[in-house]
């Protein structure tokens, strides 16, 4: 079992409700968060822990949650955040389609350079087990449902960004034996969401504020959408897999296109909030893929793990969250 944690991002969506998890199963678990604060911040980690604001040069394991403010960029930082730690749970990237597809340096420079730092960080400092948080965009246009023997071809540089980390993590497994695992996470929604850019956030935010939302294309395009409490669990039982070199889809396995889920939020918004939804079609948006859903087969037999909540189930409570 992991005592030791460090989550790289964990000021995020995924990573504070992954620490708000681990601490209320484990309480006396020590969990150091590396986050440059470009998305999240201290105000999002305090929702779910208290913690304390730690220098690089004045770390040291503790029960309880360490923060310290640092980028993935920079080796030195994740070499020294790294001593000490059973699991590291990396999550900081640069996230999304559209943003890699504007800026590919960028996304290419935080999501290869940033893994690769982290990768080369626990391998010095002999971690045991490493968790890469992954996408369905390394797979790109195949058939779905995707599954892990599938040939990628990605179509976005965030996708070609995310399958070069999925490269480096196994061929650390292979050459070093550090027990890399890649989690290609389905669409995730959920509370504490407020800051994504993605379809379920960006929708109910814009809503409630009255703003008119613009689906990209002609809404047939289709996802899978995973509740934040299923995703979170997956990472636990990754970080406990004690086997490495191995990708997991991790999503519902259902197929719903974007229409079918802006039904949904516009019946559970307007019974929960009398909000009307205004709602605009524009165009496609480039590197978007027509159709994406996961076959999780792998990740059942192997990890034991399970989507639970039903999409309407966990629109709901996203909702209520957003409106509280």
């Amino acid at each position: 079992m992991v005592n030791n944690w460090l989550i790289t991002g964990g000021c995020g969506f995924i990573g504070t409700s992954l620490i708000k998890k681990i601490l209320k199963e484990t309480p006396h678990s020590y969990i150091r968060v590396l986050d440059n604060l470009s998305v999240g911040s201290r105000e999002d980690l305090k929702e779910v822990c208290n913690f304390n604001e730690k220098k690089i040069d004045d770390i040291e394991l503790s029960n309880g949650v360490n923060l310290i403010v640092g980028d993935i960029l920079d080796f030195e930082t994740c070499y020294k955040v790294s001593r000490d730690i059973d699991c590291v749970v990396h999550l900081a990237a640069n996230t999304g389609v559209g943003i890699s597809v504007e800026s590919p340096r960028t996304d290419m420079e935080v999501n290869v350079i940033g893994t690769f730092n982290m990768l080369e960080s626990a391998r010095l400092c002999a971690v045991n087990n490493f968790v890469f948080a992954s996408s369905g965009a390394p797979a790109g246009v195949v058939k779905p449902p995707i599954h892990e023997e599938l040939a990628p071809h990605p179509v976005s540089p965030y996708g070609s960004s995310k399958l070069a980390g999925e490269g480096y993590c196994s061929s650390y497994f292979h050459s070093f034996s550090v027990n890399t695992n890649c989690l290609r996470f389905g669409n995730v929604y959920g509370p504490r969401s407020k800051h994504k850019s993605s379809v379920v956030a960006k929708f109910i935010r814009q809503v409630l504020n009255g703003e008119e939302f613009e689906v990209y294309g002609d809404g047939s395009q289709t996802r899978d959408f995973i509740y934040i409490d299923d995703l979170v669990n997956a990472v636990i039982m990754a970080s406990n897999f004690n086997k490495g070199g191995e990708i997991f889809q991790i999503a519902t396995g259902q197929e719903v296109t974007l229409n079918e889920l802006v039904n949904l939020l516009c019946k559970i918004l307007d019974e929960t909030a009398k909000c009307k939804a205004k709602i605009k079609f524009g165009n496609k948006r480039k590197g978007d893929v027509l159709r994406n859903f996961s076959d999780t087969s792998k990740a059942n037999s192997v990890l034991g793990w399970k989507a639970l909540t039903e999409l309407e189930d966990g629109l709901l409570l996203t909702v209520k969250e957003f409106i509280k």
